[in-house]
């Protein structure tokens, strides 16, 4: 682009005259007003829209000038610089003379520039060499051109500077031509807006639906959503207005073809990702036709799998709730136990956790996940006694597409790849089948997967635990378990003590569950009756954990009742002394009774850590008569 020289001159000359009207120096180098901190924070946030259009198109602007020794600075209506890309050296040398992000170009602040006069005058001009006011721009040549909204106000400019010697007409038209294509994208994106807006009457009964709903354009940008899809994305709906559907759905373009080529696509299954973690989801895709009848956007539905997935589903987890500050109990079983795990947490060996159903194996392995360098990969769990034998092959492996009667357009993800980066828990090990068990032996010596009726090595990373509530050498005796298998898993064994063999946690575990259940049931924390407290400290909860988890959930229903019936396991006297003297020498205790008696009651409490109420139980005697007697024998 070109001007008549005296026209050119006429406004460089008026521009000079202002600069020297608004007190500009010749000798200043840097603008007289620079935004900082919030300020600049706050300017880029008003700006956003027109930041995020013009990106693309000054990526392009730069890719084409790269190495030339080009500078490329976007700025708003009133001339501050909002974004400045360029090669390293001129970038330099502008950061020198302050042009930065929050810096003003117009003719107040650094007086004739082509900025300046691009906002003054509104038009695209080139200015080189001396044209500028002041000195340190006499070096520079820039060729800027305003930008446009729909309204034909000036909302900003594009402006490209070089070294003077690189000055060139056409520089300038590079730039008229980025601003053309900026402009025609603004308009794009109002009659989207418009588009978008004949639909906002129907939010309401939009975000009454449970399944995510989202419209994106023909680009794949996301132009509305409704409640529901933030929450399977777990975002802010602004967070996600405006980004790519491919962020979350990188076959976008496979979908956008399909329904191009007028084909259906329902309830096709998905996964996303979300911190570190992946979920399953159906999508099905609609498209948006224009007035020819083309394809402008599309509407995408998302909603949980059902039948079968749902199924498989519920026996599997994808992150770890628990954390070893969530296992109860100060018994030193228990301490010995987790500081064991902890000290093993990050190694990438197998861990085989054993013991009683109830005893809390699966919180152990997430608190072992959650304490591991893996912390931050997936948690997936698996119930191999829970899952249907034909299917556990599918869910541990995946499958291809057309792999049987059945299964899914794309195929689906196996539970080893949606845990590589983390851990993999297969509870119930031990009820594994065995054709499965030579199947899984291999994945841990390969580190690799091949999926149901496919043929392709995958490498996964992944950690496993499994946990069982069975005597696996026994089940290897019975030839229902692979010793080879046995041995892979017990890299690192861990078990899990009986709450029998921890009585000291009782009191701490009736402590914990009675807040914990008394808030799910809204109820008031009961008055439990002595009676009943001393059998619950005393009795040997076989179902462990998970039966005194239940016992508490049926007295907090009965303010401090219950309908359950356990036995105070307490033994006499003469049973303990009895006990005693079989693993002792007989001969100590051929004393009188009153020596005897006084052994028998130091013996208690030491085994009970001088628990008054437990040791007057085990003795069959009262509080008070125990008082008297460790008074009596001077204890």
């Amino acid at each position: 682009m070109s001007y008549p020289i005296d026209k050119k001159d006429e406004i460089i000359k008026k521009s000079h005259e202002r600069s020297l009207k608004y007190g500009i120096e010749k000798e200043r180098i840097v603008s007289k007003k620079i935004l900082k901190g919030n300020e600049v924070t706050e300017n880029i946030k008003q700006n956003k829209e027109l930041i995020m259009i013009a990106a693309p198109f000054t990526k392009i602007l730069y890719d084409f000038l790269k190495g030339s020794g080009f500078l490329i600075i976007l700025t708003d209506r009133n001339g501050c610089i909002l974004n400045i890309i360029g090669d390293e050296g001129i970038l330099r040398a502008s950061k020198e003379m302050g042009m930065i992000i929050g810096a003003y170009m117009d003719e107040k602040s650094i007086g004739t520039n082509a900025m300046g006069i691009a906002i003054s005058e509104d038009m695209a001009i080139q200015i080189s060499a001396k044209e500028h006011f002041i000195t340190a721009y006499h070096k520079w040549t820039c060729s800027a051109a305003p930008i446009h909204n729909c309204n034909g106000d000036i909302i900003g400019t594009l402006n490209l500077t070089g070294d003077s010697s690189l000055v060139h007409p056409h520089t300038l038209g590079l730039v008229v031509a980025a601003v053309k294509s900026i402009e025609e994208q603004i308009e794009n994106n109002a009659a989207k807006d418009k588009l978008t807006e004949t639909y906002l009457y129907m939010n309401t009964i939009v975000n009454s639906i449970s399944s995510g709903i989202i419209a994106v354009d023909k680009y794949g940008i996301i132009r509305n959503l409704n409640k529901a899809s933030s929450g399977i994305f777990q975002l802010k709906e602004e967070d996600i207005i405006g980004t790519s559907i491919e962020r979350f759905f990188n076959n976008w373009k496979e979908i956008y073809l399909q329904i191009q080529q007028g084909n259906n696509y329902h309830d096709e299954e998905i996964s996303i990702k979300r911190n570190g973690t992946r979920d399953r989801y159906t999508l099905s895709a609609y498209g948006i036709k224009g007035e020819k009848e083309e394809i402008i956007g599309m509407v995408l539905t998302i909603k949980e799998i059902q039948r079968v997935l749902d199924l498989v589903n519920k026996f599997t987890g994808l992150r770890a709730r628990y954390n070893f500050d969530d296992i109860i109990g100060e018994s030193k079983e228990m301490h010995k136990v987790i500081e064991y795990a902890k000290n093993i947490a990050s190694s990438p060996s197998t861990v085989l956790i054993q013991g009683e159903s109830g005893t809390g194996k699966e919180v152990l392995a997430q608190a072992i996940h959650n304490y591991s360098n893996r912390r931050n990969g997936s948690f997936v769990a698996i119930n191999c006694g829970a899952i249907p034998k034909n299917l556990i092959e599918s869910e541990l492996f995946g499958y291809e597409e057309g792999a049987f009667t059945g299964a899914r357009r794309g195929g689906q993800v196996g539970k080893f790849e949606l845990a590589s980066g983390g851990t993999l828990f297969l509870d119930e090990i031990g009820e594994m089948p065995l054709d499965m068990q030579v199947n899984l032996l291999r994945v841990l010596q390969e580190s690799c997967v091949t999926r149901v009726g496919g043929n392709k090595y995958i490498s996964v990373d992944v950690r496993i635990i499994a946990a069982t509530n069975k005597d696996l050498k026994k089940e290897i005796e019975k030839g229902t378990f692979r010793q080879d298998l046995f041995y892979r898993l017990s890299v690192i064994p861990i078990t899990l003590p009986p709450l029998r063999e921890r009585k000291g946690d009782i009191e701490l575990l009736i402590k914990h569950f009675l807040c914990l259940k008394a808030d799910k049931l809204k109820k008031p924390i009961p008055n439990i009756s002595e009676d009943i407290y001393n059998k619950m400290v005393t009795y040997n909860w076989n179902g462990n954990i998970r039966e005194l988890e239940n016992f508490i959930e049926n007295i907090v229903n009965l303010n401090g009742s219950t309908t359950f019936h356990i036995e105070n396991k307490k033994k006499n006297v003469e049973c303990e002394i009895m006990e005693v003297a079989l693993s002792s020498n007989e001969e100590q205790y051929i004393c009188s009774i009153e020596a005897l008696e006084k052994k028998a009651i130091n013996a208690c409490l030491n085994k009970f850590d001088k628990n008054i109420t437990k040791v007057a139980k085990i003795l069959g005697i009262s509080r008070n008569t125990l008082y008297l007697k460790m008074k009596k024998y001077d204890m």
